[in-house]
């Protein structure tokens, strides 16, 4: 993963969620371009949640993204 890919996809017009994979199986959610920050480097970003929580995240040790197909998820009944 690079920082350019992980840029590209937060400035996409129009935005869609995405899911950030980890080298150790973790999943990061990013609901909103706003709660991602990148270094000056581009070498680590910080992902904060709903919660106000946030990880400092390594680039290196991003897997893959997962961007969501921008269709509202159906409710079943």
């Amino acid at each position: 993963m690079t920082s350019d890919q992980l840029r590209q996809t937060l400035r996409a017009q129009p935005f869609r969620p995405f899911v950030v994979h980890l080298a150790d199986g973790r999943k990061l959610p990013v609901q909103h371009p706003e709660f991602v920050a990148q270094s000056p480097s581009g070498r680590t970003f910080v992902l904060w949640g709903s919660d106000e929580a946030f990880e400092v995240v390594d680039l290196l040790l991003v897997t893959s993204l997962k961007v969501s197909n921008g269709k509202p998820r159906s409710r079943r009944r």
